[in-house]
């Protein structure tokens, strides 16, 4: 059966890659962006999320992100995030976990081996010096914070709509699925570039590829195995220490 081929490929694999985007943190209880209840519901992104709105309103910007990181830390990290970083810990310098998150969970969840695409909820950087900081405990935060270094305020460390990704980690996550043995693509809609191609990288590249997702994204038809599940069903099926759920692959 494919689950079987795939767990063997996990099992076997030294080089793991792996992709994780909002779904995974949908089942700690955080939004994902779009549709009913997401957190884009009742804004228009260029309103909170660009350079320009920043310049124009930094405060209620500032504001936005200040309950934003609130509410990520209120959430806990899920099975499927501490299943991913137990897979970290077996594969060792062989696993990479790229994730188009910025709530920080996968972090509090043991995973180390982590490259943040969009950046974090949870530091901000320097808009002077471009020092990144920790946030502050939330009960104890007043936006903006300003620089240990140099007095400055900061920003949010994350990655705006109309700004670039981090050259030198999007190269790092793209050298991982392109070297990797198995792929795995959780909780994502696979149509946010240039994230949504990793997966499509790693297949041609020959990987085993494994797709995690309630609903088929452009990703399924390549896939090797595709799971309609939620990110701690799919991948306790994949993973030997957790009997999971069964579902439906196609």
């Amino acid at each position: 059966m494919e689950i079987q081929e795939a767990r063997k490929r996990l099992d076997s694999s030294a080089r793991v890659a792996v992709l994780t985007g909002a779904g995974i943190s949908a089942e700690s209880g955080v939004p994902t962006f779009r549709g009913a209840g997401g957190l884009w519901e009742g804004f228009r992104p260029e309103e909170l999320a660009t350079p320009e709105a920043y310049a124009r309103d930094p405060e209620k910007v500032w504001r936005w992100y200040a309950a934003r990181y609130r509410q990520v830390m209120q959430a806990e990290p899920n099975p499927a995030h501490r299943m991913l970083a137990q897979l970290e810990r077996a594969k060792g310098d062989g696993f990479l976990l790229v994730t188009q998150n910025v709530d920080g969970l996968h972090l509090r969840a043991g995973s180390r081996r982590v490259v943040e695409l969009h950046g974090s909820l949870t530091r901000a950087r320097c808009e002077r010096c471009g020092h990144r900081q920790p946030l502050p405990p939330p009960d104890a935060f007043e936006p903006p914070p300003l620089c240990e270094r140099c007095g400055g305020r900061m920003r949010p460390d994350v990655v705006w709509f109309g700004e670039f990704l981090d050259a030198e980690l999007l190269a790092r996550a793209e050298r991982a699925f392109m070297t990797a043995e198995v792929a795995l693509v959780i909780g994502t809609s696979a149509v946010v570039e240039p994230a949504a191609s990793l997966g499509r990288i790693a297949k041609s590249a020959g990987a085993y590829l494994i797709e995690v997702n309630p609903e088929p994204t452009p990703l399924t038809p390549l896939a090797d195995l595709s799971l309609r599940a939620g990110a701690a069903h799919g991948l306790g099926r994949l993973l030997p220490d957790d009997a999971g759920t069964r579902e439906e692959a196609e």
